[in-house]
């Protein structure tokens, strides 16, 4: 998978174009390679949920939340705009945006 990188570590174009054509069916595939062209690991943490910490609404089925943060970097931001253009994936898993670059997602297992 380092094809998906610029020699200055940057995805690729062909990376991005992948996520923007991601198969709604593999939703767990899409974020594992989003995963992988991250920048800095820090800024992208995964928790299993069986509630939602605002509501204290219980769900019916366990969901896997990941919160999300570019930390200003371009390359991050890139991934982020290409997911946004995947409409299907983005509608079916996208909770909060903040000012900042922070996001947290969250699709049911």
């Amino acid at each position: 998978m380092d094809d998906y990188f610029d020699e200055d570590g940057y995805p690729t174009a062909e990376a991005l174009h992948k996520i923007t054509k991601w198969d709604y069916a593999d939703i767990e595939g899409c974020f594992a390679f989003m995963r992988h062209l991250w920048a800095y690991d820090n800024y992208w943490r995964e928790e299993k949920v069986s509630e939602d910490n605002y509501t204290g609404m219980q769900y019916d089925t366990p969901r896997q939340r990941y919160f999300i943060s570019t930390a200003g970097w371009s390359g991050n931001e890139d991934i982020i705009r290409a997911f946004q253009e995947n409409h299907l994936l983005w509608a079916l898993t996208w909770v909060q945006s903040r000012r900042g670059g922070h996001y947290i997602f969250e699709l049911r297992k």
